[in-house]
């Protein structure tokens, strides 16, 4: 209850610092969390896991007991606050600490991330629909480039958020979160394999599952 506490005070203090790249007002609930990390785990071969906004380690923490002895995972975390946090967590956490060998706090954007290494699982807590339309592309873009042959990506947003907020802003608005739609729909479009929704969660939230095929 403590952590969870100061957890949340961490996170509103971020919200409040920098909304455009926090997105949320609280952590990522229970269910979105296991959600966002219910295919991390399941090949039974070694795996390289990408988590990106990973923000105070909601959705880590249901990431970490999936990983397999030989699975690796890099955590690109851009609020330094959270990438503080994050690393003294796998210090000092129980749950964490047995994986801390094998994972990688990396304070960056995504965008500047070396795309050398490629992931078979990436699992995003980016506030997608904050950004501009074109940041939205280039994360997407570097999001596919980082993702193995055959890799999946999974993704959350808040249920009708775009269509709320184009309902009561003016022209410059709509056209963002239009953008934003079309640069999501590009990646959704024949790759989407499942999709959960999460209606507990505040906002109730859809989770994407999309799976780059093989070249």
């Amino acid at each position: 209850m403590k952590r969870r506490l100061s957890e949340t005070w961490l996170f509103l203090r971020e919200f409040r610092r920098n909304f455009h790249t926090t997105g949320a007002i609280l952590p990522s609930g229970r269910r979105l969390s296991a959600a966002l990390a219910r295919h991390v785990g399941r090949r039974g071969v070694p795996e390289r896991v990408l988590e990106v906004g990973p923000g105070t380690g909601a959705v880590t923490r249901h990431i970490v007991p999936a990983l397999g002895p030989d699975d690796r995972l890099d955590l690109v975390e851009l609020n330094a606050s959270f990438a503080q946090r994050l690393r003294e967590d796998f210090e000092n956490d129980p749950l964490l600490q047995p994986a801390a060998g094998r994972v990688r706090v990396i304070e960056s954007p995504i965008q500047e991330l070396n795309q050398d290494t490629r992931y078979n699982v990436i699992i995003s807590g980016l506030p997608l629909n904050n950004f501009s339309a074109e940041m939205v592309e280039q994360i997407l873009d570097a999001l596919q480039g980082l993702a193995a042959p055959g890799g999946i990506l999974s993704f959350f947003e808040y249920i009708a958020i775009r269509r709320a907020r184009a309902m009561v802003s003016g022209p410059t608005e709509r056209r963002r979160l239009r953008g934003i739609g079309l640069a999501l729909d590009r990646v959704l479009d024949g790759r989407e394999f499942a999709r959960d929704a999460i209606w507990p969660n505040v906002p109730p939230a859809w989770v994407h599952h999309v799976r780059f095929d093989e070249p």
